[in-house]
């Protein structure tokens, strides 16, 4: 494959045609390599990724699949997958060529992490499946013929991962170190009696709130990146939602918004970001004295009280935005361990009924 060599900087340039994997040819010209081979390697990387060549490296592959999943994946999204495979996957097997990675190698990089990372088995299986991810991609996409990671156990176990919760008597005591009707103080009740996430409630605004019907409405989700505040649509289609309020929340919110006469129906109505929460949760936590958790644990804290009220798995499910209910009984079916007494008592009590009306049928009571 020719290359050139830039007399008047020394360095060495790429130029040359290849054919993209819808068919379509196309010139390239890449400057600025150190030396002949580098500008060579450059080209014959760039037309295996042009034409999706199962041959091409793992981390050339990466770029093709986060290309496809530009309009399937939110940027939020995009962005978590990327850092967890920059980290932890590309400076592993990042050169090595996707049609020769073996199931022995992903073992190999399995067993790497592990032992050089004190990670939950939660973060485990989280990196597992971005990697089996980019396998199956390049399998049902690209024909890739051999998946290694199919044969191969995954690490980590989501259903291992612990919950850190609070029981109503601590949220109350974490509260009350709030001044009543303050934005904080009307941020915390919003998530502890909701179970809505940090981001849906930074993106709340007057107009997501039926004073009327008791309701609000989780329709789009706020995060910050690089300096801008972002706001787009919730994790998924399931979290878009609404959700029955209480009548002393509705009170709580409606006097908050009352006394910010100059918010517009359109705007954020806690104008903080995700951060800020999270170091005045840590503050207060210290000055209410109770155990530490983070502002997404107050998603499990609300889950955990219904659970505690005896709320069914399918509307906790409804009420959280859930995509699924194996979810929700992931998360929390580890909650319900009285559930099984209480089977156990209920057949005892019917057992005792049925023979209560035989023995007056028979006259042997």
């Amino acid at each position: 494959m020719p290359v050139y060599k830039d007399d008047s900087s020394g360095s060495w340039y790429a130029q040359f045609y290849f054919t993209d994997w819808t068919g379509e040819r196309k010139k390239k010209l890449k400057r600025g390599f150190a030396t002949k081979k580098e500008a060579q390697t450059y080209e014959s990387e760039y037309k295996r990724k042009a034409c999706a060549d199962m041959s091409m490296q793992l981390g050339s592959f990466v770029d093709v699949y986060f290309k496809d999943k530009v309009g399937e994946l939110k940027e939020r999204t995009i962005r978590n997958k990327k850092y967890m495979i920059d980290t932890h996957v590309i400076p592993y097997l990042g050169t090595r060529n996707m049609n020769e990675i073996k199931p022995s190698d992903i073992i190999d990089w399995q067993n790497t992490i592990r032992n050089n990372n004190d990670f939950s088995n939660a973060y485990l299986r989280m990196l597992q499946n971005q990697m089996t991810a980019i396998f199956s991609h390049a399998q049902k996409i690209y024909g890739l013929e051999n998946n290694p990671c199919k044969r191969v156990k995954k690490m980590g176990n989501f259903n291992e991962r612990s919950l850190n919760f609070w029981t109503e008597d601590e949220y109350r005591k974490f509260i009350a170190t709030y001044e009543v009707g303050s934005m904080h103080y009307v941020m915390f009740e919003i998530l502890f009696w909701t179970g809505c996430r940090i981001g849906e409630l930074l993106a709340l605004t007057a107009d997501d709130f039926n004073i009327a019907s008791l309701q609000m409405s989780i329709t789009k989700t706020y995060f910050r990146h690089n300096g801008q505040d972002i706001i787009t649509t919730p994790k998924t289609d399931s979290s878009i939602r609404t959700i029955d309020l209480p009548d002393f929340l509705v009170k709580e919110v409606s006097d908050y918004i009352n006394r910010r006469y100059k918010c517009l129906g359109n705007e954020r109505l806690f104008p903080i970001g995700a951060e800020a929460v999270q170091h005045t949760m840590k503050h207060h936590i210290a000055k209410a004295g109770v155990k530490k958790i983070r502002v997404h644990d107050l998603r499990h804290s609300h889950a955990a009280y219904l659970i505690h009220l005896g709320v069914q798995p399918l509307i906790i499910k409804e009420r959280l935005g859930h995509k699924d209910i194996k979810i929700t009984l992931n998360t929390y079916g580890h909650l319900y361990p009285s559930e099984q007494k209480k089977v156990a008592g209920l057949l005892d009590k019917t057992r005792r009924e049925f023979e209560d009306k035989i023995s007056e049928v028979t006259g042997n009571g």
